[in-house]
């Protein structure tokens, strides 16, 4: 207790060196804090918008899809198993046709994939009750971003010409009918959504599909010959790395600051040290042992941790809680990762990440606050009266 009660008292008496050392530490925290939460609030709203619009509780694919590779998909597609056939009759699963096209909208040729999905199905949250069958043109869906791309509008008309299963050319005029918010970029970027039981009908591939999407519902997945399961963790990799490569960039920050944080207590202890060299010899000479010496020195170093973290609390607090309401934005050019980013990240603090950044920083400053100390070991009771270190 009397080595808390003098290093309270030194702390105090130090005044405006003791309140840098807690203002650099806290706003370190602070930053760590803040900016990891953005990231582990950009996977987890990222993650659930592409499991809720695309991948659902997983993705079976045919054997010869590769999303990465445009010219597989004239051979991506085949009959539906049985069993997975039974699924999508109980409506547990939904198959997707994906064709490759060519539009032409206002005279302009680009080209697009076509989507064919069932409107009635209940396994994505993608709004396809705008997709009706019974209309003479063929009802389109798209998103914003490839609205915005092609400039189309609700009501407009398109040509959109195919290939079907014999190598024919054919063509139809559709309609746009709905353009979709979403940020999942893959269900958006050059797509074309339109109703199954027409796209089978148009390409001469009845009962096909290209993939089948599995309801979250379904717990236990089989294997069928020329259909891999793809599962949620496949799925989501892509973003699921990104942000890791990201957040390996931001932890190269977090050391710096960390870094210039722990400078600054390392240089007060050792001025300390140097300035305190009389009161070293003094409390040795009343009869403290070295050891009770290096105790007090770390324990000032200590509480400049626990004063940053009371700091933190009381000023990062509502910082942090604001951010977590307001968000940041995100420049237009994220939106041609192919990812699903929202145009506002929202951060997300878990309590493992607080709990572990204060754990971190009070590490690192005991440790930082007990290195110089060491010196003091070295120093002889008389020597140090004199105010000599050796």
């Amino acid at each position: 207790m009397l080595g808390v009660k003098l290093a309270y008292l030194n702390l105090k008496e130090a005044g405006l060196r003791t309140w840098l050392n807690v203002a650099v530490l806290s706003l370190t925290f602070i930053f760590i804090v803040g900016y990891q939460g953005l990231y582990v609030g950009m996977l987890k709203d990222s993650s659930r918008a592409m499991i809720d619009e695309e991948v659902a509780g997983g993705q079976y694919w045919h054997k010869n899809y590769d999303p990465y590779d445009a010219l597989t998909l004239e051979d991506s597609h085949g009959k539906i198993p049985v069993s997975l056939e039974e699924l999508i009759n109980q409506k547990k699963a939904t198959p997707i046709l994906i064709r490759q096209a060519t539009i032409y909208p206002a005279g302009r040729m680009q080209t697009a994939q076509l989507r064919g999905i069932d409107p009635a199905q209940t396994i994505v949250t993608i709004p396809l009750s705008f997709l009706d069958n019974n209309k003479e043109e063929l009802p389109v869906l798209i998103g914003t971003k490839m609205a915005k791309a092609k400039n189309l509008h609700v009501g407009d008309s398109l040509i959109v010409r195919w290939r079907d299963t014999n190598g024919t050319f054919d063509a139809v005029e559709g309609k746009i009918v709905h353009i979709m918010k979403t940020q999942v970029q893959t269900i958006d970027s050059g797509v074309l959504w339109v109703p199954l039981d027409r796209l089978r009908e148009m390409t001469v591939m009845p009962d096909e599909a290209t993939i089948v999407t599995i309801s979250q519902d379904v717990s236990k997945y089989e294997s069928y010959s020329g259909w891999p399961f793809k599962d949620q963790k496949f799925l989501i990799r892509d973003l699921t790395e990104m942000v890791k490569a990201d957040s390996v960039s931001a932890k190269i920050m977090y050391v710096i600051l960390l870094f210039l944080g722990m400078l600054a207590v390392f240089d007060t202890q050792i001025l300390s040290i140097f300035r305190r060299r009389k009161e070293i010899g003094t409390l040795i000479a009343l009869g403290m042992t070295r050891t009770q010496v290096i105790s007090l020195f770390t324990i000032e170093g200590v509480f400049h941790g626990v004063l940053a973290l009371v700091v933190s609390a009381v000023i990062g607090t509502p910082l942090l809680y604001l951010f977590s309401l307001k968000g940041m934005p995100l420049p237009q050019v994220t939106n041609e990762y192919g990812f699903a980013l929202a145009d506002r990240i929202y951060p997300v603090y878990t309590a493992g990440l607080v709990f572990g950044t204060a754990a971190l920083v009070m590490v690192i400053v005991t440790i930082v606050s007990f290195l110089p100390t060491r010196e003091i070991a070295k120093l002889k009771p008389t020597e140090a009266l004199k105010g000599k270190l050796a």
